[in-house]
């Protein structure tokens, strides 16, 4: 099922046109990973898709409907989006952040109802963020703040959740807590998730879906078996790479050996020699 759609997207800044014409469908109930170099126009394109930033021509729709022509409480209640490097007010506490997340639901400056207190209560406990509610989140490790202002988006109650590399600078274990959290919540709620992902590696294991960009053009899209290959690395990222099966997963594992400009007789090979017969072997064992 398909729910979110773009329809010949131009994306500019004053008059640099950054995408052009751009067509993608999200995947309802599963998890999509946008990746590319720096500068390709991935956030760009997340901004627009999450109503942040208007197109310069063509639409994003959901449920067919453009959302640029929808009132921002309306859509505010169908999709979230937790932009790169948020920042709260000083001594704001957990419980108060999320709670920002039930405003489309209030009418004018009223305070919230039961039914608004008892969805923050559940988007805190959701986190895991139970034993920090009442802490400022000035006062949070990076992982628990991003696990905090995911909270305030769960709290939205949307079925769609946007995040701008959600692990960026993150250390490796708060990074997997937070990939595991998204993981956790799209399985258990069966969310949409878009987001952003800097390192392949981590896009390849979390997501369902992938979409590579260079440039504001699609290069590849599908599954990650389908994305990340020797191919699309070079086009999109300029890099020679070994691709190889993760042995606990099965998944692809992105291993960057030279610049793609490189010489081919400079390629440092494995044992055998022969890329391509590694390749068949890793598809021959049903990676």
């Amino acid at each position: 099922m398909i729910r979110l759609t773009t329809s010949d997207l131009d994306i500019a800044y004053e008059d640099r046109l950054i995408v052009q014409n751009l067509n993608i469908a999200i995947p309802q109930g599963k998890i999509t990973a946008l990746v590319g170099a720096n500068g390709s126009g991935k956030s760009t394109i997340l901004k627009t898709m999450a109503r942040i930033m208007n197109p310069a021509k063509g639409n994003v729709l959901l449920d067919g409907k453009s959302i640029h022509k929808q009132s921002t409480k309306e859509v505010a209640k169908q999709l979230a989006i937790l932009p790169q490097n948020p920042t709260a007010p000083d001594g704001l506490t957990v419980s108060e952040l999320v709670s920002y997340g039930r405003f489309p639901y209030q009418k004018g400056f009223g305070s919230m109802k039961k039914e608004d207190r008892e969805i923050v209560k559940w988007a805190v406990e959701a986190t895991g963020m139970g034993d920090f509610a009442d802490r400022p989140v000035d006062h949070l490790s990076g992982g628990q703040r991003q696990r905090a202002w995911i909270a305030m988006a769960l709290a939205q109650e949307t079925d769609i959740l946007f995040l701008d590399e959600p692990t960026t600078f993150l250390d490796m274990a708060h990074q997997l807590e937070v990939l595991h959290l998204l993981k956790k919540l799209n399985e258990a709620n069966n969310r949409t998730i878009v987001m952003v992902v800097h390192d392949l590696n981590h896009a390849a294991r979390y997501a369902h879906h992938m979409i590579a960009i260079k440039s504001g053009v699609v290069k590849g899209e599908g599954t990650p078996l389908e994305v990340i290959t020797p191919e699309i690395m070079r086009e999109v990222f300029n890099i020679e790479a070994d691709i190889v099966p993760d042995p606990r997963t099965g998944l692809p594992l992105c291993l960057p050996f030279a610049l793609a400009a490189q010489p081919l007789a400079d390629r440092v090979m494995g044992n055998d020699g022969n890329e391509q017969d590694r390749r068949e072997e890793w598809t021959a064992a049903g990676a």
